[in-house]
C-alpha cells in the first residue's frame, strides 16, 4: 500500500486505514470538513441503491473510518459485511489515504469563506462532554498525550473567523484555511487521473442535475430514465435537511442538534467577516501562500461552465 502520512487529532486517526481491505468498485469520498461529504454520500448512495429511502442511517451505511468515536473492529467489521457497492467517508488528504488501483476517489471543494462560517457554527453546536465520552468508550484516551494541546478559541465571532484564516497548517488541527486547501492540492495534483474525481458545492447548488449526471458516469452506474428525476431531488438540500436525522453522523451519535447540521447551505454568510479592502488583501494574501492561482481560482467558483477534465 505504501507508506500514509499520518493525521492524527483527537477526532481522527489516519492510520486507523491501514486496517482496510479494498474491493473492486469501492469508492472513498474525501473531503474537507463543511465542503459537503454527506450531500455527496447521499448522492452516492442513491445511485447505488436507485431507491429514495435508505433501510439504514447513511452513516452505517457509508461509515467515517478513521473517526475515533467507534473501535476499528466495529467498523472494519460493518465495512466487510456489506455485499454492496461501498462508499466510505473520509476527512484526509490523498497522502493519508491508501491508493487501490479498482477504487474510486472523490473530492468535494467548497468556498473556504463559506467553510470557515459553517465550521464556526458546528463546533458551537457540539456536544463537548458527548464527544469525549464517545472517544473514551471506543479507542480511551491514552492516545491524547501523542498531541499537542488544544488552543483556546476566541469567542468574539470576527476573531474566530480570522483566527480559522490564519491558523498555520497542521496534521491535528480539524478544519482551517491551511488544512481545507492543503487537502484539496492533494487530490488537485492527481485530478487527471481517470479514478479520482473533483466536484464543488456551489456547482452542485446551482446545477445539481448536471453534477449527478457527472457523478453517474465517474462511478459508470446505469440509472433508468424513470428513476432519475426522483433521484436527484432526494438529493435536493430541502430534502436532505428534513432527513438529517438519518443521515448525518453527529446526529445519530447526538454530538450535534439535528436541526443545526444542515443549517442553511446557502453562500456568502463571510461577507459579515470580510468588509473591507484590508479584510479583502489579507485574506487573498493568505490564499495565495497556501494554494497555487488555478486551485485558488477554482475552490472559490467551481468549474464555472468549464471543462470539469484535463486535457
Amino acid at each position: 500500500m505504501g507508506e500514509l502520512r499520518r493525521y492524527h487529532s483527537f477526532g481522527f486517526d489516519s492510520f486507523r486505514w491501514k486496517g482496510f481491505r479494498f474491493r473492486p468498485g469501492d469508492i472513498v469520498i474525501s473531503t474537507p470538513a463543511k465542503s459537503g461529504t454527506t450531500w455527496m454520500q447521499m448522492m452516492c448512495a442513491l445511485l447505488i441503491f436507485q431507491e429514495t429511502s435508505l433501510d439504514q442511517p447513511l452513516t452505517r451505511i457509508s461509515p467515517w473510518l478513521e473517526a475515533l468515536t467507534e473501535p476499528l473492529d466495529s467498523v472494519l467489521r460493518t465495512l466487510d459485511e456489506q455485499t454492496h457497492r461501498r462508499f466510505i467517508k473520509a476527512h484526509l488528504p490523498f497522502d493519508g489515504l491508501p491508493r487501490d488501483s479498482h477504487a474510486k476517489y472523490i473530492c468535494v471543494g467548497r468556498d473556504p469563506r463559506d467553510v470557515a462560517v459553517s465550521w464556526m457554527h458546528h463546533e458551537a453546536n457540539i456536544d463537548v462532554e458527548r464527544l469525549i465520552n464517545l472517544r473514551a468508550d471506543a479507542v480511551g484516551l491514552d492516545d491524547l498525550k501523542e498531541l499537542p494541546p488544544l488552543r483556546e478559541l476566541p469567542s468574539d465571532p470576527r476573531e474566530r473567523f480570522w483566527y480559522w484564516i490564519d491558523e498555520p497548517a497542521g496534521r491535528t488541527a480539524p478544519s482551517s484555511l491551511a488544512s481545507t486547501l492543503y487537502h484539496l492540492a492533494t487530490f488537485w495534483s492527481e485530478r487527471a487521473e481517470t479514478s479520482v474525481a473533483f466536484f464543488h458545492y456551489g456547482d452542485m447548488s446551482r446545477d445539481l442535475d448536471g453534477e449527478m449526471r457527472r457523478l453517474v458516469a465517474f462511478l459508470e452506474i446505469d440509472v433508468p430514465g424513470a428513476k432519475w428525476d426522483g433521484l436527484v431531488e432526494a438529493a435536493s438540500f430541502a430534502n436532505m435537511r428534513a432527513r438529517s436525522k438519518e443521515l448525518t453522523p453527529e446526529v445519530t451519535t447526538g454530538l450535534v442538534k439535528a436541526d443545526m447540521f444542515f443549517r442553511r447551505g446557502s453562500s456568502g454568510e463571510w461577507h459579515e467577516f470580510i468588509q473591507t479592502d484590508d479584510d479583502q488583501k489579507h485574506y487573498e494574501a493568505r490564499v495565495a501562500e497556501l494554494a497555487d492561482p488555478d486551485l485558488a481560482h477554482w475552490v472559490h467558483s467551481g468549474w464555472a461552465g468549464g471543462r470539469p477534465d484535463v486535457a
